[in-house]
């Protein structure tokens, strides 16, 4: 007696189900730290859904141009990096950020240790730029009332340090 082949169906989606699975897990969750965007460094931070491509600034007559959509970075010191953005693109939730929240950026990974507001008056960029014996990020962005040149009255300032 001869049996005939039975097709499964069930075989059959745990199979496809199984490859679409590897194929996802291969091309779409990369590590996060192994991300780039056209080569270059990349901010990435979880807690308020932010990945963006960093360009790299320098002073031009004693000023910092913030991209218009995207962060950049400047550095001039040993261990700390200062990534500005504006409040109304890129760092629009920053002030969603959270004391302890993760941030990866240039492959490390930091956490947050410091989160505060400030008249943007009384902020001394020469303190906030010095360097540090660990890796420190410092984020900043526009915060507090709006004036009719497009600047504002405060800065929202966090503070990352390397795990």
């Amino acid at each position: 007696m001869k049996l005939k082949p039975r097709f499964d169906y069930k075989s059959l989606f745990v199979v496809i189900y199984a490859v679409a699975f590897i194929l996802y897990s291969f091309l779409i969750l990369k590590p996060v730290d192994a991300i780039s965007i056209d080569g270059h460094n990349v901010l990435i931070m979880p807690g308020i859904d932010l990945i963006s491509d960093v360009a790299t600034l320098s002073l031009e007559h004693g000023r910092l141009n913030t991209p218009d959509e995207i962060v950049g970075s400047y550095s001039n010191v040993r261990n700390k990096t200062l990534l500005i953005g504006h409040s109304s693109t890129v760092f629009s939730n920053l002030h969603l950020s959270s004391f302890g929240d993760t941030i990866i950026y240039s492959g490390k990974t930091y956490s947050i240790s410091s989160i505060i507001t400030m008249p943007k008056e009384k902020i001394d960029m020469a303190k906030l730029l010095e360097s540090s014996s660990r890796d420190t990020l410092v984020l900043m962005t526009c915060a507090g009332e709006l004036y009719d040149n497009g600047d504002s009255s405060h800065r929202l300032i966090v503070f990352a340090s390397i795990n």
